[in-house]
């Protein structure tokens, strides 16, 4: 197998316990492409249930081709499909969503929600044909997240195959990085808040992933701030960014976020979600719940309750 691919699973990477540079796919986390290897890695956080993202599938967004898109979401549904299917009740399918065709997308929803049982779906922050998310274009897209009742998880990926802000200013991974997920998921935000999309569409459900946390609050507050000045305010909105945010999305945190402390229940730990990034090089196994749990030391019971399972539950419409 050529070299990079088995990066995918060389969790501990981090910490230079395997070379991730010239390891092969099959020397990978083997819970990555088997899910009766994932269960006992979960046993051993104490990880209840899933919810599941792609690896490779992220750099799909930069196909432009819309038949071939969707052939390439299609089959990994499938996929998923199998490979979670031996535990309905901990493995959950995220489903890829080819938005660089809305008929197509909504296609392949009604498809991974009615025969698959998929609860959510997933598409990259970035512009799609150079449309962002509030764009009319989309509308039918939003309408059918609401008519099936699916979660949409926004979720950026490593490969700039798209159009990504600010990554023309730095070189070098790490920067691209830090910049790519965090500023492109903001933007993200703002277009489905300040740009009306879950004010159109009171029954969403949308959560803004792998980008860290601490940027909603004051993102939000900011938003707020332009939403009561006459001067700024051209949104359109009759609610305040905050109180949308309340009503419709929910923010993920990563277990090495110092600032859940202070924000969980300015948030609200009912609106926030972790993840462990398993099996990447970069996630955090074996210790992930640990480590949410340390950061939150001292809050209350409910609180850490809130943000270990109640948000997720919330997002995902489990009970």
């Amino acid at each position: 197998m050529a070299r990079g691919l088995g990066t995918l699973g060389a969790i501990g990477a981090r910490d230079g316990v395997v070379c991730d540079d010239t390891m092969t796919y099959k020397e990978g986390r083997k819970g990555g492409f088997d899910p009766h290897a994932r269960i006992p890695d979960m046993d051993a956080d104490g990880i209840d249930a899933a919810f599941l993202y792609p690896s490779i599938g992220l750099s799909f967004g930069g196909v432009e081709d819309p038949e071939l898109v969707h052939a390439l979401y299609h089959a990994y549904n499938l996929w998923l499909a199998d490979y979670c299917k031996p535990y309905p009740d901990r493995l959950f399918g995220v489903a890829m969503l080819p938005l660089h065709s809305v008929e197509l997308t909504i296609h392949e929803m009604h498809f991974v929600r009615k025969e698959l049982g998929f609860r959510a779906g997933f598409i990259r922050p970035n512009p799609y044909n150079n449309k962002m998310l509030h764009h009319p274009d989309y509308e039918p897209f939003w309408n059918a997240a609401e008519e099936l009742d699916m979660a949409i998880g926004i979720h950026e990926g490593s490969s700039l195959n798209m159009p990504t802000v600010g990554v023309d200013r730095f070189e070098g991974r790490g920067a691209q990085h830090i910049i790519s997920h965090t500023m492109e998921m903001m933007l993200a935000c703002m277009s489905v808040i300040w740009g009306g999309v879950v004010e159109r569409h009171p029954k969403l459900r949308i959560g803004f992933l792998e980008s860290g946390g601490g940027w909603v609050a004051p993102w939000l507050d900011r938003m707020d701030r332009h939403f009561d000045d006459r001067g700024f305010n051209d949104s359109g909105l009759k609610t305040r960014p905050s109180e949308l945010f309340q009503r419709n999305c929910w923010i993920s945190f990563e277990p090495v976020e110092g600032s859940i402390k202070v924000l969980a229940d300015y948030i609200g730990p009912q609106k926030i979600l972790w993840a462990t990034d398993y099996p990447h090089p970069d996630g955090f196994f074996p210790g992930a719940p640990k480590m949410m749990m340390d950061r939150m030391e001292g809050l209350s019971p409910q609180t850490k309750r809130g943000v270990m399972a109640g948000g997720a539950m919330g997002f995902y419409g489990l009970n």
